[in-house]
This record gives structure tokens, sequence and C-alpha cells, in this order.
């Protein structure tokens, strides 16, 4: 008898539906914090072309009439490989919220929907520290780090929600209005100089936006508009650009070019020259 396959649609979790199913899972590692919150921090690859921005989304999923389940998603550039992201999961379980009033909650969003929802946010730098904080514990004993690990995670939320009540308050910048000052473009044009003297260093924004003295929030946008693309795909044809010249002018090999651009390994230069320029690095050669 033929066996007989379960044609229901299969359940997609938050995170499965936040990464994508270009996404793929390289590491990660559960953040303990308490019986009411879970937190995980895992570093993603891409498989496509498209590397998502940064960004954080929160879903809320209704239990029943007065009990609620809410999972924060961040997705973050981080300072190692240019391909990968670090990615931040926290669930927070029907038993935290049940020690506010539904009224508190239901009075405010997104609990107010009384339904599953899906908001997103933008990472401010208060989140980017939080985040921060959650995964490195600089504590003396095993309390303080979880009441650490806590706060953080409360923080997070509460960032969360304050954001997407008031989304316009977390970047000011609803237009590159602040490009009309010939010292903003310059603090722009410096960070493109930065980048292109470092071919081998991949910048993440904060570094970027520490070294030119601008808002993180302003430097991503304001880059965007000035040379038509994100700082992460800047960099990446840039290295890519370099890549090239060395296999095909200077004579390196496949290896040598990817040490002397800062990839981890032949396999992450690999999939990002074919992603800029749709061959192998090897086929260049040939």
């Amino acid at each position: 008898m033929p066996k007989v396959y379960d044609k229901a649609k299969p359940v997609v979790t938050p995170l499965e539906k936040f990464l994508g199913r270009e996404a793929r899972i390289i590491s990660g590692r559960d953040i303990a914090i308490s019986g009411h919150i879970q937190a995980q921090a895992m570093v993603v690859s891409f498989e496509g072309s498209n590397v998502p921005d940064e960004q954080g989304k929160l879903f809320l999923l209704p239990i029943d009439d007065a009990r609620f389940c809410l999972q924060l998603c961040y997705l973050v550039y981080g300072a190692g490989v240019e391909e990968n992201v670090d990615v931040y999961s926290i669930i927070f379980l029907p038993a935290f919220f049940e020690q506010f009033p539904l009224s508190a909650l239901t009075a405010s969003q997104p609990f107010s929907f009384q339904k599953t929802t899906e908001q997103q946010f933008f990472i401010c730098a208060k989140s980017a520290g939080l985040l921060d904080s959650l995964v490195k514990n600089n504590t003396f004993t095993e309390l303080t780090g979880l009441l650490q690990a806590t706060q953080a995670a409360v923080s997070l939320l509460s960032r969360a929600l304050e954001c997407i009540a008031m989304p316009f308050t977390v970047c000011q910048v609803p237009a590159c209005r602040f490009l009309a000052y010939d010292s903003e473009r310059e603090k722009i044009q410096e960070a493109v100089i930065i980048i292109g003297k470092q071919t081998g260093r991949p910048h993440t924004i904060k570094e970027l936006a520490r070294k030119v003295a601008m808002n993180e929030c302003y430097l991503k946008k304001g880059f965007k508009a000035l040379t038509g693309k994100t700082i992460h795909e800047y960099q990446q044809e840039l290295r890519i650009s370099k890549a090239k010249e060395l296999l095909r002018e200077d004579g390196y090999t496949v290896t040598a070019a990817a040490l002397e651009l800062g990839y981890s390994s032949i396999a992450h230069f690999s999939t990002a020259f074919k992603r800029v320029t749709g061959m192998k690095p090897c086929e260049l050669l040939a």
C-alpha cells in the first residue's frame, strides 16, 4: 500500500519567517535567562544575492483572550565574516505577561489587536548595546549574570514596543535633508574613503559611524542616498573588484586572494565572488 503523506501546510516559526528560505544557520547557542524568557544567539549565512538589511521584528502570538507569547527577532551585521550576520531570538512566554494587568497590556500595541501580529522596527544604538549586553556576561556570579541578561531582555522588549508605538522617534530621518549640509556629506565621503583604503577588513556600521563621528542611522541612509548602495553592498562589491584584480593581473591564487581580502575561508570567498560576478574565482583564472 503506498505511503500517504500529510499535505497540511507545515507550521513556519517566527524565526523561520524572519530569516526566509535563503538563510542557513551556521552556529547558535542558548542564552540562560529565566523560566519565563528564552533567548538564542546565532550566526547566519544567506545563500542568495539579497542579504537583508539590519532590522528587528516583533511577533505576537495570542494563546487565548488573556494570554500572550511574544518573540523578538534581530538581524545585525557583526564584525566577522561579511557574508554572515548575527541573529538573536528572544521569546517571552505567557507566564512573563501574567505579572502585568491585562488592561495595561491590551491598552498598548500590539496586544490591543488580540490576534497574531508581525511588526518591524528599527534597531537603534540603544538596542544594539542591549543585545551586546545580553550575550556578554561580565559579572562575577551566576545570579548576577542571570539578572543582567533578564534586565537586557526586558529592556529590549520595552525599546521594541517604544519603536513600534512611536516609529518616527527612533530615527528622525524621514528624508535625507541633512545631506544639504556640506559637513554631513563630507562625513559620508570620509566613510567611503575609509572603506576603500581597507578592502581587506570589512567595517561594521558602528565602527564607521564612530570613525566619522556620525549617527549610525544618518550614516546608513546618507550612504545609500549618495552611493546608491548600502554599506554592506558597497564593501562587498569593492572587495570583489579588488579580488578580480588580484586574480587576473597580480597572479594571486584563490587562497591567497581570499586571505588578502580578509575572508575566513575559501568557501566564503567563493560564495561572495559568485554572488557578485556570477562565476567562481577559479573560473576567472581559467
